[in-house]
């Protein structure tokens, strides 16, 4: 049985069994707050499939179209995942 939830953008899901339920691009944990970040940050989408050469234009955009759809997800997830990180818990998600 799927836990993916699919969402009105084509290329992101939702997944329990990966990272934990935020949106990721479909076929991979990469998670949009990810791709939405870098964005801000001044990359690319040249630049972010430098990094993630799998993932294709079509796919990058559609994770930021997701993002700027879902804003204040992303933005609790990004405050999530820096708080996380301030406590030691996980990693930076970069």
């Amino acid at each position: 049985m799927s836990h993916a939830v699919k969402t009105e953008h084509c290329y992101v899901h939702k997944d329990l069994t990966i990272c934990g339920g935020d949106p990721v691009i479909v076929g991979t944990r990469i998670p949009v707050r990810l791709i939405y970040q870098r964005a801000q940050d001044g990359d690319t989408v040249e630049t972010i499939r430098q990094a993630y050469p799998h993932l294709t234009p079509a796919q990058i955009h559609d994770a930021l179209s997701y993002a700027y759809d879902h804003l204040p997800e992303i933005e609790q997830e990004i405050r999530r995942e820096a708080k996380a990180y301030e406590q030691g818990k996980t990693p930076p998600s970069r």
